[in-house]
């Protein structure tokens, strides 16, 4: 087994690969059998999310690292480093000083699958439809500095923004961003089901069993016009129970990748070197992981509250037991390997205390202990979630203010029930949308947030917000971003627990691995081939 381990320089907050492909020097091979990944993300169309793969609904790692491959965006993040690129524009840039006009050219002959034009009109249409619709997962919010969008003939797209936005070129690079076509979806209405359509390196077909997807099938479009070069001609997606199913598929050469989430486990066995016929390549990631609190909830409404369980916690140890050098504790929102970091929860709290938590509870006159339950996923974020939740159990408990017991459940339920406010303290993940630091702060904080937080704080949604916006140089918007970090470390609406690093464990005759995987989680798979083993 050879560890490919990449050491990725932050550069104005993004990172580099700097190690060539896994495997043979050969990509070719692509007239062959499809390229098999595995996943643990499951996918499924319930009464409560029926349209899992919708542009205008999805909004997690799994059914974007589908949409990705499927449905084109007018710009794309690159594989290395830098801005985002064009994909199906030609050219994109800001034409004004105060980054509030942007305008984008798309490419000459762009098609859709289907063989229709791509035009204007129809990314006019894919805006205002995900605008429109406002889906309950809180996507939408990635467009909401979109004030119109003008076309001028088939070619030409111009966003005037509600207020200067310089990440806005990152979110046209997002699946709600997508370009669709009005044939396939409808202006006032989701589409149901697994069904994906688009213009992108791929098209799609979904097997289906009940109401999940237990895998799908991408084939290259030969209609595709973009700045991504397919490295084959096919690859598979299968969805597994759970990661050590996974695994032994790829021992058996059932699958030829194993992508997210592999354990921590299976990761210090392939790192170990045991495995003769698999590669291991880990990155630095933007992955973090989180508490977050429903601030009405009569348990956790006391902000007194919330702040002593931030001064119980203790990061180091939880992952030391847990994920040992997979991850590293992180004090903010935002990830350390971001411009605009700060350590906010620790400038507050410094190290773990029991006695400034109770202080804390006694200056609010809250009696201790004080019954909680913590709530998490099951079969979202790995097999590790729920020693994880043991770990912040036993800390919790352990100090004698609190009284917490856990529940784990499906995906399915979990966030629908979580969006709906019926937990009071929950486990969550998140995936950067792009990276930059605005996507770790202001999909939790700002007006709609993803998280469906009754949290608001009018300082940073109306001030801190913009005016962090504003700065083209991210440099300049750090003031901005470290008083928001700050007020967060204050108030405790959410809790950072970890920033983790990303794996990919592949066959040795898979090529294209280093770039399997960009800085926002997103699975690429036209970097994949199939070489020479060995």
């Amino acid at each position: 087994m050879n560890r490919k381990t990449l050491v990725l320089p932050a550069v104005a907050g993004l990172l580099t690969p700097v190690l060539a492909a896994c495997g043979g020097t050969d990509s070719g091979a692509k007239n062959g059998d499809p390229i098999v990944v595995g996943t643990t993300d499951r996918f499924t169309a319930t009464s409560d999310a029926p349209a899992p793969l919708d542009p205008a609904y999805a909004y997690d790692v799994g059914t974007w690292n589908i949409l990705r491959q499927t449905v084109q965006t007018l710009m794309i993040q690159p594989k290395g480093e830098g801005s985002p690129v064009p994909e199906a524009a030609e050219s994109c840039s800001f034409t004004d000083t105060g980054n509030e006009r942007y305008a984008c050219k798309l490419r000459s002959g762009l098609k859709f699958a289907s063989g229709d034009p791509v035009t204007a009109a129809d990314v006019k249409f894919s805006i205002d439809r995900a605008l429109k619709l406002q889906a309950d997962s809180g996507v939408a919010a990635l467009l909401n500095t979109v004030d119109t969008v003008e076309t001028q003939g088939d070619r030409e797209v111009i966003f005037h923004l509600k207020t200067a936005d310089a990440t806005f070129p990152f979110k046209l690079s997002t699946p709600v961003a997508g370009i669709v076509n009005p044939k396939d979806y409808a202006k006032g209405k989701l589409r149901d089901g697994f069904e994906v359509d688009g213009s992108g390196p791929y098209t799609f077909k979904a097997q289906v069993k009940g109401d999940a997807m237990v895998s799908a099938t991408f084939t290259k479009n030969p209609s595709y016009k973009g700045s991504s070069e397919l490295n084959n001609d096919k690859v598979e997606i299968r969805s597994f129970d759970d990661a050590d199913a996974m695994g032994a598929a790829l021992d058996r050469g059932d699958i030829d990748v194993m992508s997210r989430t592999m354990s921590p486990g299976q990761i210090q066995k392939l790192d170990g070197g045991s495995d003769t016929h698999a590669d291991l390549v880990d990155m630095p990631g933007l992955e973090i992981r989180y508490l977050a609190f429903n601030t009405n909830a009569q348990t956790v409404k006391d902000k007194a509250v919330r702040q002593a369980i931030a001064q119980v916690v203790n990061r180091g140890e939880l992952v030391s037991k847990v994920y040992g050098t997979q991850a590293e504790p992180l004090y903010s929102l935002v990830p350390a390997t971001l411009t605009g970091h700060s350590n906010s929860f620790f400038n507050k709290y410094g190290d773990p205390s029991v006695a400034k938590a109770k202080l804390l509870l006694a200056k609010a006159g809250v009696t201790a202990p004080l019954k909680l339950t913590l709530h998490y996923t099951t079969d979202h974020y790995g097999s590790a979630t729920k020693q994880e939740f043991e770990v912040l159990q036993k800390q919790l408990n352990d100090s004698g203010l609190f009284d917490v017991t856990i529940q784990g459940h499906p995906w399915a339920t979990f966030r629908p029930a979580e969006q709906k406010g019926q937990y009071d303290v929950y486990g969550m993940g998140w995936f950067p949308d792009f990276p930059d630091a605005d996507n770790f702060l202001a999909p939790f904080l700002d007006k709609d947030n993803f998280l469906g937080s009754p949290y608001a704080n009018n300082t940073i949604e109306r001030t801190l917000i913009p005016e962090s916006r504003r700065e083209a140089d991210r440099l300049d918007a750090a003031k901005s971003l470290t008083e928001i970090q700050d007020t967060v470390a204050e108030d405790v609406p959410v809790l950072p627990l970890w920033q983790g690093k990303q794996y990919v464990a592949a066959r040795d005759d898979i090529t294209g691995t280093s770039y399997a995987l960009n800085s926002s989680s997103t699975l690429q798979l036209w970097e994949l081939g199939r070489g020479v083993s060995g």
